[in-house]
């Protein structure tokens, strides 16, 4: 079927569904519906269609696999491969599911499928309730907390995977149906590869402080401060280690200043004055500038990290995973960042997964990245329209990335973070992807997938098992 015969039939489709809202691509209103995070991608879905409920989302589906349909989801649309957006596939936008139920013991909550971060973490906190989220507000809640969810409360309380106790997912055959444990095992991991996710049951804990900032540090050698940070970061973990309170995130950014390397501070204890002791003491890891570490709360922090991200960028993200950050690592990673492109959307983080992330968890999962680790996170991205620029950024992540991997081989992990990792340049093939991402879980992976999704229907939901 051609796609205007498609588009034909899907019009007709949805004119007998009015509780469905859609945007065609003759509508003026089709490019903003189309923008994603990553500007650079191009392609132009058949159509845009939202459900409002549950039921049209089941209703969506079974039309898209009779009508043999690719279709693709959207959450929050941060893919940062833009992979929301497939030449002439229908999108299904769930930004209207955005409802958020706490269960009446306190202890969970049911977060709809296109909830954003911080209308979960909003929602949580006038409750005085608080669950793991990554730290930039628009991005969708559920595709960051099934592909693995690191952020700046994983160190306290586990990935965003390892909070999900529960989910409602629409089927292969658009039936509405709870996860039983084997199917729960593979969104832990898999995400939308055996459904769309109307709804995930999450842990929820109690907490009505919150203490967070940036220190940031002189970085007119930015070289020997990247270098120094890690080793004095290293000493203070072998000598005193880390409150699980306390999760930090190194990053190098473009500040009006110019380039500047800090380290991201966010203590989720309720005794703030232990947490700003340790603010204090990992100032001292470094040539402190700036300590702007303060008490907060969740709306206000997720209001102030907003206002720092571009809503439109266009480019490239890297990523390794690696056991430490050695002096040859530190000092390669240095040594990129100062030629860092100075566009702001050009960036580099370090996070660090240690705790209860690296624990047997009482889920099972297909998340294999449980060995405490680095995670390497190298944005080539630019918010300026200009060709060349974007160009600039994207060399400069993926020379970054290359360099890294070779400057000490010793701490390299064979896994890979799906979110991050470039599945056209840093993976052959998909078959490379897929052992890249999942590791010791392939085997599971695919028996799930012939479990729940034997026709493919999923078929272009991340990552690409094809």
């Amino acid at each position: 079927m051609t796609g205007s015969i498609q588009l034909n039939a899907l019009e007709v489709f949805l004119q007998g569904h009015p509780t469905i809202k859609y945007t065609l691509p003759s509508s003026p209103d089709y490019p903003a519906a189309r923008q994603i995070f990553n500007g650079a991608r191009r392609d132009n879905p058949l159509a845009i269609v939202r459900p409002q409920s549950p039921s049209d989302v089941a209703t969506l589906i079974r039309y898209a696999k009779s009508s043999s349909l690719p279709f693709t989801i959207r959450a929050g649309g941060h893919n940062l491969e833009g992979l929301t957006l497939v030449e002439g596939a229908l999108l299904i936008d769930l930004r209207a599911l955005t409802a958020v139920t706490v269960a009446l013991d306190r202890k969970s909550a049911t977060v709809q499928g296109g909830t954003l971060q911080h209308e979960l973490a909003n929602t949580l906190w006038a409750e005085g309730l608080v669950t793991p989220t990554g730290a930039i507000p628009s991005v969708g809640y559920v595709g960051w907390a099934t592909y693995g969810g690191y952020g700046p409360f994983s160190s306290h309380w586990g990935l965003g995977v390892d909070q999900i106790l529960g989910a409602t997912i629409v089927n292969a055959d658009g039936e509405i149906v709870k996860a039983d444990e084997s199917l729960l095992q593979g969104i832990r991991g898999g995400g939308g590869l055996y459904g769309v996710i109307l709804d995930l049951t999450i842990k929820v804990y109690p907490l009505t402080s919150l203490l967070a900032g940036a220190i940031i540090f002189d970085s007119s050698d930015i070289t020997k401060t990247c270098v120094d940070f890690n080793a004095a970061h290293e000493k203070l973990l072998e000598t005193e280690g880390l409150p699980p309170q306390l999760t930090l995130q190194q990053i190098a950014f473009n500040a009006p200043t110019g380039r500047a390397f800090a380290a991201i501070f966010v203590w989720s204890g309720a005794n703030i004055e232990e947490g700003q002791a340790w603010s204090e003491k990992i100032a001292n890891l470094g040539p402190l500038v700036a300590n702007t570490v303060t008490p907060t709360n969740i709306p206000e922090w997720f209001d102030g990290n907003g206002a720092l991200v571009p809503p439109v960028a266009s480019g490239s993200a890297y990523t390794h995973n690696i056991s430490r950050v050695s002096p040859a690592i530190a000092e390669t990673i240095g040594d990129s960042l100062a030629s860092m492109p100075a566009d702001p959307g050009t960036m580099m983080s370090i996070h660090q997964l240690r705790g209860p992330s690296t624990e047997p968890q009482a889920h099972s999962s297909l998340f294999a990245a449980r060995e405490p680790h680095y995670m390497l996170e190298f944005l080539g991205f630019a918010t300026q329209k200009d060709k060349d620029v974007q160009e600039k950024s994207e060399k400069w992540a993926a020379q970054m990335a290359e360099d890294t991997k070779q400057a000490d081989l010793e701490y390299l992990l064979p896994s890979a973070y799906v979110s991050l990792y470039n599945s056209t340049v840093q993976a052959k093939s998909s078959a490379q992807l897929i052992d890249k991402i999942y590791v010791s879980k392939v085997k599971t992976l695919k028996e799930l997938k012939a479990k729940f999704d034997p026709e493919d229907v999923f078929g272009l939901a991340v990552p690409a098992l094809k």
